[in-house]
Order: structure tokens, then C-alpha cells, then sequence
């Protein structure tokens, strides 16, 4: 499965973080939570590309999120 998400407009309203699946892997009230919530979800698979789009579809900015901070991966 990708790491990479994008935020992008829902029909219905809010605001929806997609990879490469069919379902989105979070929806949201506002563009500021989805992008949250994208980043959060890189960095817990390792860290990737975010691609946030404006209402109209086109890409508006782009981030590279590195790993977070994965509790089942500590080393000890």
C-alpha cells in the first residue's frame, strides 16, 4: 500500500485523505484536520509524499513527511 496521501475535496462537504485505495482513509470537517490527519498516517507507515489539493482539484502544495514515531517499532 502507498504511503502517499492526498487531501482533497469531498462532494458531500468536508474534506477526504485518499492513497491509492478506493475508500479514503480519513474524512474531515476542514482541509486543516485532513491535512493533520494525513501526516499523522505518513509518518506512522514510514513517512512519504502529501499532496494537499484545493476545491477545485488542482494540486496546491506538496510535502515530504519523514517516519514518525511508531511505538511498535522500538528498538531495545
Amino acid at each position: 500500500m502507498s504511503t502517499n496521501r492526498n487531501v482533497v475535496p469531498n462532494p458531500n462537504g468536508g474534506w477526504d485523505v485518499r492513497g491509492g485505495g478506493t475508500r479514503a482513509s480519513a474524512h474531515t470537517d476542514t482541509q486543516a484536520a485532513a491535512i493533520d490527519r494525513a501526516r499523522q498516517i505518513i509518518g506512522n507507515q514510514g513517512g512519504g509524499e502529501l499532496s494537499v489539493h484545493d476545491r477545485q482539484g488542482q494540486v496546491r502544495a506538496k510535502d515530504t513527511i519523514a517516519p514518525g514515531n511508531d511505538p511498535r517499532n522500538v528498538k531495545g
